[in-house]
């Protein structure tokens, strides 16, 4: 961790976005519900794909995750994809979920060199900034480096970055899993040194139970396939997409995460939807259920 960021975090700054996220794991539990208005669930449910449609799933979400799940995930390119009035349903999901004591990661992954990475950091996650985020997902393949003025702009505003490290769609595994041929990861894969170049961005365990900057790792991978061991994450909390439809099982977390398991955040979107708009909260209060008695 660079002395900046050092300086910023003891300078008596907003808390810090690992200390939030820790107090919301603990008083409900590790799950991430995600918020995905995909166009095909959108039409089951009778809602259009248009700013009262997506406001109103956005809605049904995060009432069912209030006092039962740490985080949302809204996927931003949902709403996106409807424009201005897809924007305005996302800022109304956001300050809904914030007003019900959740936190947001806003599932954006962006990245960017210079200032056009750090304007996208204050577009997401700038507590003063449009849309205000407690964190956002972000891609290192532009080279850890660039991500440093993003990681410094949230520590800033007391905010988060969880950085993609090994993903689960089979497309990404050759590159994650090539070996770095120079630099100080050199013999590590590619995955592997983003997690290692997270852990180091950290605080001290001893200072900060869950660190602020966050790894992306898929739960229907084997993490020992991509070089990576479960120790070396650290007190990075790990955003785990893949429980639920994608076959990942919550039982399972200790065995896939190791001694990193309880900052694991349990991500699940498609799986809570099974049921429609009125199954939503016993699917949550389920998974809820669930991780409490994996973590046991």
């Amino acid at each position: 961790m660079t002395d900046r960021l050092v300086t910023a975090q003891r300078a008596g700054g907003p808390e810090p976005f690992g200390v939030r996220l820790a107090s919301a794991i603990g008083s409900r539990s590790a799950l991430c519900v995600g918020i995905d208005p995909h166009a095909a669930t959108l039409a089951a449910w009778g809602l259009g794909r248009d700013e009262a449609g997506l406001t109103a799933f956005g809605r049904v979400l995060v009432d069912a995750a209030a006092g039962r799940a740490a985080v949302v995930k809204p996927q931003v390119a949902f709403f996106e994809a409807a424009g201005v009035a897809g924007f305005r349903a996302l800022d109304a999901t956001i300050r809904r979920a914030r007003d019900a004591g959740l936190l947001v990661v806003a599932d954006v992954k962006r990245g960017d060199i210079g200032t056009t990475g750090d304007d996208y950091a204050t577009a997401w996650i700038d507590a003063d900034g449009p849309f205000a985020a407690d964190a956002m997902t972000v891609s290192p393949y532009l080279g850890y480096g660039s991500l440093r003025g993003t990681i410094a702009v949230a520590r800033q505003h007391g905010a988060g970055v969880f950085v993609l490290a090994a993903t689960s769609n089979p497309e990404a595994r050759v590159l994650q899993t090539a070996v770095l041929a120079e630099g100080p990861r050199a013999g590590r894969s590619v995955a592997a040194g983003i997690v290692l170049d997270v852990a180091d961005d950290n605080p001290a365990e001893d200072d900060q139970a869950i660190g602020d900057v966050g790894l992306v790792l898929g739960a229907t991978l084997d993490l020992t396939d991509f070089g990576i061991g479960a120790d070396e994450i650290g007190n990075a909390p790990v955003l785990a997409p893949g429980f639920g439809a994608q076959g990942a099982r919550i039982e399972d977390l200790r065995a896939l995460y190791g001694s990193r398991a309880e900052q694991v955040l349990v991500s699940e979107s498609r799986g809570l939807l099974t049921d429609g708009p009125d199954g939503v909260a016993a699917h949550v209060t389920d998974r809820a259920e669930r991780i409490r008695a994996a973590l046991a």
